[in-house]
């Protein structure tokens, strides 16, 4: 029987989505995982639905320690773009490719002034989980990858096949990645009054993620995403139907007085939107909102 090469991959971020990828594809003969990170965690455990999983990868904290790879998967968040950029040139191959596994819309253009473009695969991520502790994972769910079908998107796929987390290929990856920053930007509301999402119970709540998810709709379209109107209501059912002591990422880097990806997740809305000459007053207001609550005056 022929058994495809084992592949050497490289994961930047550690934290909720970084951890949880880093032990799935660890319980894999096919893969080699190596983790960089700014400190050293040295044992990962996930409580997933199907149980819990651990995994001792090899770590790097400094990109001295690093070689080429086959593939690098970006988990950090959206605005470490120049931190993680760090690790590229010793971890870069002829071939190596670049994952990118964050929020927002502008996966590519963050990373084409550090990494080939031709190498670069975007990736929408729609794994409910959070990060407890360093190293400690809760998924509340079976989540899931989304990639556009390519050549890339295949052999992305392939290294997740014996993973327990699902890769889905699409002929339309911009109204995928379009959909999730309508959920994302709804969540902003809990993040701002730092409640889970029980939150969006409250009839008006519920009208304000609509407000935000309507001005994403609009804007999103403009890009050539297709997006129906159903999704506003799809958005708050999706939060109303998710555990009540849930809390998104946003939420959750505001409680760990961590940066949050503002910009990622509202302030694309607020900026494309200009662009397009489309009024986005809900998200303007909540981009203000949030950024104040971190500014001291």
């Amino acid at each position: 029987m022929y058994h495809l090469p084992m592949k050497r991959i490289a994961v930047i971020g550690p934290g909720a989505i970084g951890g949880t990828v880093i032990v799935r594809l660890a319980q894999t003969k096919e893969n080699t995982v190596i983790v960089c990170a700014r400190s050293a965690i040295t044992q990962f455990t996930l409580e997933a639905p199907e149980g819990t999983m651990t995994a001792t990868p090899e770590v790097l904290t400094s990109a001295d320690q690093a070689k080429p790879v086959d593939w690098v998967l970006v988990a950090t968040k959206a605005y470490d773009v120049v931190t993680t950029a760090k690790w590229f040139p010793p971890l870069m191959g002829p071939e190596t490719r670049l994952a990118v596994l964050q929020n927002g819309v502008e996966h590519v253009e963050r990373f084409a002034p550090f990494f080939p473009v031709s190498r670069i695969l975007p990736v929408m991520v729609d794994i409910p989980v959070e990060r407890e502790a360093p190293g400690k994972l809760r998924q509340r769910r079976a989540g899931y990858l989304a990639v556009a079908t390519s050549p890339t998107g295949e052999d992305f796929a392939r290294l997740f096949q014996k993973a327990g987390l699902e890769v889905t290929l699409t002929a339309d990856f911009k109204t995928v990645v379009w959909r999730k920053l309508a959920m994302n930007c709804a969540g902003a509301i809990s993040a701002l009054v730092l409640k889970p999402a029980l939150i969006s119970h409250r009839p008006p709540v519920a009208e304000i993620m609509r407000s935000l998810v309507r001005e994403c709709i609009a804007v999103g379209r403009a890009e050539g995403a297709s997006l129906d109107d159903s999704l506003m209501d799809s958005v708050v059912n999706a939060y109303r139907n998710a555990p009540t002591d849930s809390i998104n990422s946003l939420h959750a880097d505001r409680l760990a007085g961590r940066p949050m990806e503002i910009d990622a997740r509202n302030g694309v809305i607020v900026r494309l939107g200009s662009k397009h000459g489309i009024p986005t007053p809900v998200n303007q207001m909540m981009v203000a909102l949030l950024e104040a609550t971190t500014t001291v005056v």
